[in-house]
């Protein structure tokens, strides 16, 4: 909350595009390979393995919340496995994938990354390199709590998931506004975009790429597209040329709408949460809405910040753990994302005070016991139930929309092409 918002000129050089900023390998293990890691034939044998080793989770290090949470909450649950869990903070994900690829490029088999926060185009590349370790999370005793037919965990951005990562939380994208200033809400995003031309300047959005104004670029394309089923999840030029234009003529004709008339757009997330704090605008966007609660509460956020539902539903994913294929301390790591599933684990993190992140557990598969621990959790007085925000939610579309519909809004909208 305390970092400005990011003045953003036109014509300015967007920051790399994903796929370009990871260093592919010329001869990178198959995907599902391990690298001559050593193979368990049980969990036990795993548990027993993990003792005594220290795992290096490279994750996004720019939530504070979420860095609370592994330092405070899992690590000295790791350690009465007698693991010892080490947080790397990473700008980008993407810097973790490029250390493993690196030091399989250098033929190293003790990686220094041990398991990584990931998802969308940073897995899949991965995945298509050999980067990470495959077929382990059937192992997982605490698997056994997650629907393995729910397609936001066999799916990643639309990569088969394949037993590749294991789920960590959900996301569901969601607006928030405040409603002292905004009488009547929009019921969806094409109501919301005729609001924000009707009230100029009292809206604006992240700049792509950074992840949450991406998110919003593929939810405009998918809004005049005419719906998620209009839009196949897999990209090609011919889906491209057919749907991409009408979003960035769409976002186009909003920029003299928007804060600053669009001369310059929020760096990322937390820029356009100042700014909404300020009263600066009057609309936010996020993937993680649990944790508006816990902002309200702290009187970060005014006290009638109130989320918004869409009639036609929002964007919902899941984020993962993955384990490299050359990974030191690989059977640490497994133990680790079991850990992670565990209802106790997911149940503390759901909490808004903690990390308010939604958990990837059925609910119908836990006793009554861990049923119990998320009963016991808060009803919020400013989110919605998750079953009431996910409602028509539907799936990402496929990691490689991302990267295009980014480069393709840098050129047209932030470049003036």
């Amino acid at each position: 909350m305390n970092r400005p918002a990011t003045r953003f000129p036109r014509r300015a050089v967007v920051p790399f595009a994903l796929a370009s900023a990871l260093l592919l390998p010329s001869c990178g293990a198959p995907a599902g390979q391990s690298d001559g890691q050593d193979e368990f034939s049980s969990f036990d044998e795993v548990l027993e393995a993990a003792e005594g080793q220290t795992v290096d989770l490279w994750m996004y290090g720019g939530d504070e919340q979420g860095n609370a949470y592994v330092d405070e909450t899992l690590a000295p649950a790791a350690e009465e496995l007698g693991i010892t869990l080490r947080r790397v903070p990473v700008a980008d994900t993407a810097d973790a994938l490029n250390r493993v690829l690196s030091e399989q490029q250098a033929g190293r088999n003790d990686g220094s990354v041990d398991l990584v926060w990931a998802n969308g185009a940073v897995f899949s590349t991965g995945k298509q390199a050999g980067a990470w370790r495959c077929d382990w999370t059937g192992m997982l005793p605490n698997m056994e709590y997650t629907d393995p037919e729910d397609p936001l965990l066999t799916n990643d951005f639309g990569t088969p998931v394949d037993g590749c990562e294991a789920p960590w939380h959900k996301a569901q994208f969601s607006y928030f506004y405040n409603s002292e200033t905004v009488a009547e809400p929009p019921t969806s995003l094409a109501g919301l975009l005729d609001w924000a031309e009707a009230n100029p300047g009292r809206f604006t959005y992240p700049a792509p790429p950074d992840f949450t104004g991406s998110v919003f670029l593929r939810e405009v394309l998918i809004t005049t597209a005419g719906g998620p089923e209009e839009v196949p999840l897999t990209y090609s030029e011919e889906a491209f040329d057919e749907h991409a234009p009408a979003a960035l003529d769409a976002l186009e004709t909003l920029e003299p709408s928007l804060w600053r008339e669009g001369a310059t757009y929020p760096r990322d997330e937390q820029a356009l949460n100042e700014l909404f704090a300020n009263g600066e605008v009057d609309f936010g966007m996020t993937y993680g809405p649990a944790r508006l609660t816990d902002l309200v509460a702290s009187g970060a956020f005014p006290p009638s910040t109130q989320v918004l539902t869409f009639d036609e539903g929002t964007v919902g994913n899941a984020s993962f753990l993955a384990v490299p294929a050359n990974a030191a301390d690989a059977a640490g790591a497994m133990a680790v994302a079991n850990l992670a599933l565990s209802p106790e684990q997911q149940a503390a993190k759901a909490g808004p005070e903690v990390w308010g992140q939604f958990p990837v557990l059925d609910r119908e598969r836990l006793n009554a016991e861990q049923q119990a621990l998320f009963d016991a959790l808060p009803d919020s007085p400013v989110v919605p139930p998750y079953e009431e925000l996910s409602r028509n939610s539907h799936g990402e579309l496929g990691s490689a929309w991302v990267t295009e519909l980014d480069d393709a809004w840098r050129r047209s909208v932030a470049g003036g092409e």
